[in-house]
């Protein structure tokens, strides 16, 4: 090759390019930011409406079905799914994968704001918001000091929440428990009727008293002043002496009829840290940002704001940090790379017996590695578990190439030739092997690398990460390897006598009774045509049984390999009308019992809100959960999972009267519960019936835990039906009714309280006292314009009711999820085992079942798999038939692929992984490797032919000479693989699989490649020569053939002269 004859004669060409990659792969890999996964968008697009005090019926007639019209004609919309909701309508539009997120996200903004009039006047306008895996805080910090509560609010949300927010790639922090300072007042109902005022006209009161006015300017010839009224109040005693005129004239204080305070706000939420009280700031990153460096920086100012605020003793402690987990991960992956470089140097020594050999195989290692940082920065790429997993998985594969050419240089320099001269021809012989056997690896990533979807995203770094790597190696091989080896190259041996020369000589002792064993099997295989058909035979048996595995149900199916973070959530939620107090009072009792248990590291406790995937619901006081990190190394005892599980039956004997779950932790935050079934049908009530006929089904068989119907029983409510002639006999309208009665019962907070820097929400509504019952409902007064005073009642019926809290629809249909946690077996699999009941029942016309969660992104991603699993097949067929110029050879290497699949299922079901999209990526990533062997073998046989020996003595000779590098290429790749194989850190449950398929298949193909190749290359030459042409013409030579010029031609050039 010219490329190797460069490198000899001029190396300073070779020195300055690796010099250069090698100074910008370590420039570039300093400069990568890590990350946990890469980032990819979800096409999501989410669009909020608030309707206030709306009930969810309401909600959905008026608002969700508006919407969903409004954007169903968007492009690109795979689904769209709606929740209507108390007070809130949440429409999800799933796009389909390869659309433009920013550009449809302005489509529907348009298509809305042109129905926004047809909403109600009360609803919000909806807010449209792009669905980010950013959504999920990275960091949670717990504040302490010696302020109150109140007093600690006030100075973390004036003054201590900017700070953390300024920083650089902080998107927001958000608050959650404390007690948030409120100016109350709270009005006496029944003096509000002795004096004949109502609510609305005491909020009007103080809201008109309450102003500052600039009320022009006093001027003369040489100077200007404003002059400004200041009618705000400035102290709580000047609102308590507040006068107000009663309708009969009378002089009273605002003290009269209602108490003043300086109080808080309604606790929404309630934290904890280790049953300690405390206020949680959440940090959310920006979605360009990293979130290493980020996590950092809060570090850094954590250190700041505690020095700043000494005086007050504020304590900021770290109660979570995500990227904790991202690095450990990183490190331990970079930790199995560092081992497989150091395990697979030592099998170069012991294969090529001189460590002189050795290095210069190895140095290929450092060189290909450092030089793809380079691509990965050019690339915009982070060191993230996927560029980091391809990494340690080339580790094996860069020294391929080398190990080739080495061998070939070596066997050139036994035939007698100088280094430098055996070098060049060495190289040059096997270039054109090797660039076959380096295409066929590369090209098996390419449909994955250039194909879109949710795999694609996850999966594809780790393609184009291998994909460079492998290419650098290549070019390695083929300058820095003659290079070096015209230089310093030395057949040299270890002493036999010295200790190693020792050890060595009963390997090779080994190594040739095992090449003799193999080359005996096949010397019986080539022996006649029931011999070839019995081997075939039995490979073919032997790989439908593995195929059986998978269909037998020893191997499981699922989307994302389980991954255990020792860490989960405990969820509790008690009746609909419960209030925060009493959830509060019941996650206190569950916490006093948890903290008994020693194998439980922290809590992190929130009443008032639940984490269920990535919508945090917010607000519902009668939930609460409770973040669970389990101690270090616990899974080695027991899965997290399984804990989990013991841990909610323990917990339902003592959170007695509230519904207990658990929610599990992946590497992508709070998981969704693994299994989503929607129930689609013309009506609300039909699709309820159906899901829980499925929701029974699936009880029954194990595996399911925590089954829930998404449609929620009702929530208890005091429903007021009016009676409209009534009221408007009595001179009121619905405005007027219900303006006051949302005053009473709920509060206006329209006015504000300045204390310095600071404005307060004034809040008026009805005393404690007044709005404690359906009687206070009944008994609210209204004042007419003829200044009677009406009570509800008399216009109204008050009763207790109850209406469904959730309701759902898929497609603009109503529908129902049933979900369900997994406990002991593969999602997939009891999915599977699911469906096959389900479908037996008798279903009315219009009502269909859909796959939301794992089991949809499963299917998908297992059809882009087997896509790309198809395509790299026809990759590898192109470039043999490139380079064997013909189309039926490259069908005998084709043949060693399925080999491979033989032990790749047959040790996923040893080790009991699940076939997922990494395990299907091993497989993808098996047929490069497989066929590499092949092509080594097939090449050296065609060239024994062409040298004139027959095809047996051929195939034998193959099998012989290429014994010995092909068991070493494969060795390197299977010792290369095997830390991350064995590896329990974390992050190591997620690329687990994948080593131990590709090592499987490596060791079961290894063997019987040098066997079935051969028989499979000896029937098809035996066809060729039945059926094909005896003889191919030489075109090279019938191209400068001679021949007899035609006496008879007339050139007509010749007469133009």
């Amino acid at each position: 090759m010219k490329i190797s004859e460069i490198s000899i004669k001029r190396p300073s060409v070779i020195i300055v390019l690796f010099s250069l990659l090698l100074l910008g792969g370590i420039a570039s890999y300093l400069s990568l930011g890590y990350e946990l996964i890469p980032k990819f968008d979800v096409n999501v697009i989410t669009v909020q409406t608030v309707y206030p005090g709306a009930a969810p019926e309401e909600v959905e007639t008026s608002v969700t079905k508006v919407i969903e019209d409004a954007v169903s004609s968007l492009e690109n919309v795979k689904k769209i799914e709606s929740k209507s909701m108390e007070s809130v309508s949440v429409v999800m539009i799933t796009l389909n994968t390869g659309a433009d997120v920013n550009f449809l996200l302005t489509d529907a903004q348009r298509k809305i704001n042109a129905v926004v009039n047809d909403l109600p006047e009360d609803a919000k306008t909806p807010s449209l918001s792009k669905f980010s895996l950013d959504d999920v805080a990275i960091m949670n910090l717990s504040v302490t000091s010696k302020l109150t509560e109140k007093e600690l609010y006030d100075l973390l949300d004036q003054k201590i929440q900017p700070v953390f927010a300024r920083i650089n790639g902080v998107a927001k922090v958000d608050m959650v428990g404390g007690e948030e300072r409120e100016i109350q007042v709270k009005v006496y109902p029944e003096k509000l009727v002795g004096y004949g005022l109502t609510i609305n006209q005491v909020q009007q009161i103080i809201a008109a008293s309450n102003l500052d006015f600039p009320t022009g300017n006093i001027k003369t010839k040489s100077n200007q002043t404003t002059i400004r009224l200041s009618g705000k109040f400035s102290s709580l005693e000047q609102m308590r002496n507040l006068p107000i005129k009663t309708p009969s004239g009378a002089s009273i204080r605002l003290s009269d009829i209602a108490e003043v305070s300086d109080g808080i706000k309604d606790i929404e939420k309630i934290a904890r840290i280790d049953m300690q009280n405390t206020i949680l700031l959440q940090v959310f990153k920006q979605s360009d940002a990293n979130a290493v460096e980020v996590s950092n920086l809060v570090k850094q100012t954590i250190a700041t704001v505690q020095s700043d605020y000494e005086a007050q003793d504020v304590k900021i402690s770290i109660a979570s940090d995500s990227t904790d987990y991202t690095i450990t991960a990183a490190n331990s992956v970079v930790f199995d790379l560092g081992l497989a470089i150091v395990l697979v140097a030592f099998i170069m020594l012991f294969f090529l017996h001189s460590l002189r050999d050795a290095a210069i195989a190895t140095i290929a290692i450092p060189l290909s590695l450092i030089a793809t940082f380079v691509a990965l920065k050019l690339f915009g790429y982070t060191l993230n578990l996927m560029t980091l997993l391809g990494l340690s998985l080339v580790v094996g594969i860069l020294v391929d190439d080398a190990i080739v050419v080495i061998e070939n240089i070596h066997r050139h320099m036994e035939m007698g030739k100088n280094k430098v001269r055996a070098s060049y021809d060495g190289a040059k012989e096997i270039g054109f092997t090797v660039t076959a056997i380096t295409m066929v690896i590369v090209v098996v990533f390419l449909p994955i690398a250039l194909s879109s979807g949710l795999v694609s995203d996850i999966l594809r770094q780790f393609c184009v990460t291998v994909m460079i790597a492998t290419m650098f190696s290549f070019l390695v091989s083929f300058t820095v390897v003659p290079w070096l080896y015209s230089r310093f190259g030395k057949l040299q041996h270890i002493s036999k006598h010295s200790f190693f020369g020792k050890i060595l000589n009963g390997f090779e002792a080994g190594l040739s009774k095992l090449t003799g064993g193999i080359s005996g099997i096949l010397v019986w295989a080539l022996k006649n045509r029931w011999n070839k058909i019995i081997t075939l035979l039995i490979t073919i048996v032997m790989f439908f049984a593995s195929i059986g595995l998978v269909a037998g149900g020893y191997i499981g199916g699922d989307f994302f390999p389980g991954s255990d973070k020792e860490e989960f959530y405990l969820q509790f939620e008690l009746d609909k009308d419960a209030s925060i107090e009493q959830t509060n009072l019941l996650m206190q009792k569950a916490e006093a019992y948890l903290a008994k248990k020693p194998e439980i590291a922290k809590m992190i406790t929130t009443v008032g809100q639940a984490s269920d995937g990535m919508m945090t619901s917010s607000g519902t006081k009668y939930k609460g959960e409770i973040q669970i990190f389990l101690e270090d190394n616990h899974k080695k005892k027991e899965p997290t999972k399984v804990y989990a599980a013991k841990l909610m039956r323990e917990m339902e004997k003592v959170a007695i009267g509230a519904k207990v779950k658990t929610v599990n932790v992946s590497i992508m935050g709070a998981e969704q519960a693994p299994l989503n079934l929607t129930v689609i049908a013309p009506t609300q009530a039909e699709a309820l019936e159906y899901a829980e006929k499925a929701a029974d089904l699936l009880a029954k068989i194990p595996g399911s835990s925590q089954i829930k119907i998404t449609s929620e029983d009702g929530s208890p409510e005091v429903v007021v039906k009016l009676d409209r002639d009534k009221m408007n006999s009595l001179g009121l309208n619905v405005a007027t009714v219900g303006g006051a009665m949302q005053t009473a019962f709920s509060g206006n907070t329209d006015t504000k309280f300045r204390a310095g820097d600071t404005e307060y929400d004034i809040n008026i509504r009805y005393d404690d006292l007044g709005r404690s019952s359906i009687e206070d409902v009944k008994s609210t007064k209204f004042i007419n314009n003829n200044g009677e005073s009406i009570s509800l009642e008399q216009f109204a019926d008050v009763e207790y009711g109850s209406g469904p809290s959730l309701l759902e629809r898929r497609d603009k249909s109503p529908s129902v999820s049933i979900q369900s946690q997994v406990v002991g077996k593969p999602a997939g699999t009891l999915a599977d085992e699911w469906q096959k009941e389900f479908e037996q029942l008798k279903l009315k016309p219009g009502v269909t079942f859909k796959w939301g969660g794992n089991k949809e992104n499963q299917d998908e991603g297992f059809g882009t798999l087997g896509i790309a699993l198809l395509a790299a097949i026809l990759l590898v067929y192109a470039v043999m038939v490139i380079l064997y110029d013909s189309f039926s050879k490259p069908f005998i290497i084709l043949f060693s692929i399925p080999l491979s699949f033989i032990g790749a299922l047959l040790f996923l079901a040893l080790t009991n992984e699940t076939l997922n999209i990494f395990t299907i990526l091993g497989i993808i990533m098996l047929i490069g490797l497989v066929a590499k062997n092949a092509i080594m073998l097939v090449d050296f046989a065609n060239h024994k032919i062409k040298l004139g020996a027959s095809v047996y003595d051929s195939l034998i000779a193959a099998n012989h000479a290429r014994f010995r590098p092909i068991l070493m290429t494969t060795i390197a790749m299977v010792i290369g693989m095997l830390p991350i194989a064995m590896a329990t850190g974390d992050g190591a449950d997620t690329n687990r699989g994948l080593a131990i398929v590709i090592i499987g298949g490596l060791l079961s193909s290894l063997f019987l490649t040098l066997i079935i190749v051969p028989v499979v290359y000896s029937i098809f030459d035996s066809i060729g020569r039945r059926f094909g042409k005896k003889d191919k013409d030489d075109y090279t030579e019938l191209m400068s053939a001679d021949y007899v010029p035609n006496e008879n031609y007339v050139d007509e050039f010749d007469d133009m002269k």
